[in-house]
């Protein structure tokens, strides 16, 4: 069995009003940052995965984002997975 750590990133999809970033960039605009435009806020979850391969996490990470992580019917997920680094083992 191999570790993994793995990021996983979630946005709202892109039909989805993002009421948050809206209002962030709003506020930046009020505060002297006119310059920044579609502003979207989301989600950045790091974790550790025990699986036999870095495909068979990916498996593991997209089946556990579609069932809790994220939420498939209004957000986007992206995951990246890398072998943790020498001190982490």
């Amino acid at each position: 069995m191999n570790t993994y750590n793995a990021t996983i990133t979630i946005t709202l999809r892109k039909g989805i009003l993002d009421v948050q970033g809206n209002t962030v960039e709003h506020a930046l605009h009020a505060t002297d940052f006119p310059m920044i435009s579609h502003l979207r806020i989301g989600k950045f979850v790091e974790l550790t995965v025990e699986a036999e391969s870095e495909a068979a996490a990916q498996t593991l990470l997209e089946g556990a984002c579609l069932k809790l992580i994220a939420n498939p019917i209004m957000e986007d997920f992206t995951i990246s997975i890398h072998e943790p680094k020498a001190e982490q083992v």
